[in-house]
């Protein structure tokens, strides 16, 4: 080994034992997934799909499940959508306090889903909203709305300008030059958001253990179903939710290195 492969060796290694702390967990996971067992310890016993197929037939997982979909959908494109009008607000416009406004906008970013959960507890309760699915999707948009708004706004490019002022003296009203202009020149910006968002909607926790009642998402399920002790049906049903975020970031990952080309 010569002096100048040594450090080569060295960052490769260090490289290797980040993935491996990184993933190792995922793959033990997946892996007593397919536990035969009712135990997801060593040793291995399967592979089965026994508990694959007892979750699939649970009435109240697949429920959950269905809402984690929904609530997450909804999120995500509430706080796509207002992301982008408000990112579009601060970047085109000479807004008196332009940085006191980002910072106000990036403030529940920054603050514990615990206090945000309980905060939007006792408002929503104020006005009338009791824990349910639609509580839990504003608490999921209030969280994510940051991270839309931060990423859109950062990909705003003061070129487009000139393309929404060309569509503006062709007749294009203002909204019109938003939409024929603006948002296809945006795509790639508002699919990246958008799967971000849904992600962190889809496995978020706290604030949908805190505004949820009857109607529950699928982490506050596999949380219920926990208390009875770890076992692979577990196992099983946080792989599902594994695979439908690896499969978000896969299609979106795809739209958009296809929309760049």
């Amino acid at each position: 080994m010569t002096r100048a492969t040594f450090p080569l060796l060295i960052a490769r290694t260090y490289v290797a034992l980040i993935v491996m702390f990184i993933f190792l967990p995922i793959a033990m996971l997946v892996t007593f997934s397919f536990q035969e067992g009712r135990l997801p310890i060593p040793p291995f016993n399967g592979p089965s799909l026994r508990w694959y197929g007892q979750v699939l037939s649970d009435r109240d997982m697949i429920s959950a499940l269905l809402s984690s979909l929904g609530v997450g959908a909804a999120a995500a494109l509430s706080a796509t959508t207002l992301g982008f009008f408000a990112a579009y607000g601060v970047a085109r416009f000479a807004l008196p306090y332009r940085g006191l406004i980002e910072v106000v906008m990036l403030i529940p970013a920054s603050v514990s889903y615990l206090i945000v959960g309980l905060g939007l507890l006792v408002f929503l309760g104020s006005i009338g909203v009791r824990p349910s699915l639609l509580a839990v999707g504003i608490g999921h948009t209030v969280i994510t709305l940051p991270i839309a708004f931060s990423l859109i706004l950062s990909q705003m490019d003061p070129s487009h300008i000139n393309a929404e002022m060309a569509a503006r003296d062709l007749g294009a009203s203002e909204l019109g030059a938003i939409f024929r202009i603006t948002l296809p020149l945006m795509l790639a910006p508002l699919l990246a958001a958008f799967a971000i968002c849904f992600s962190l909607s889809w496995d978020e926790f706290i604030i949908a253990f805190l505004l949820s009642r009857f109607e529950v998402t699928l982490p506050v399920e596999i949380w219920t179903s926990l208390r009875s002790g770890l076992n692979p049906f577990i196992n099983a049903a946080g792989t599902l939710i594994f695979l439908v975020s690896l499969t978000v970031f896969v299609i979106f990952t795809f739209g958009l290195r296809k929309e760049r080309t």
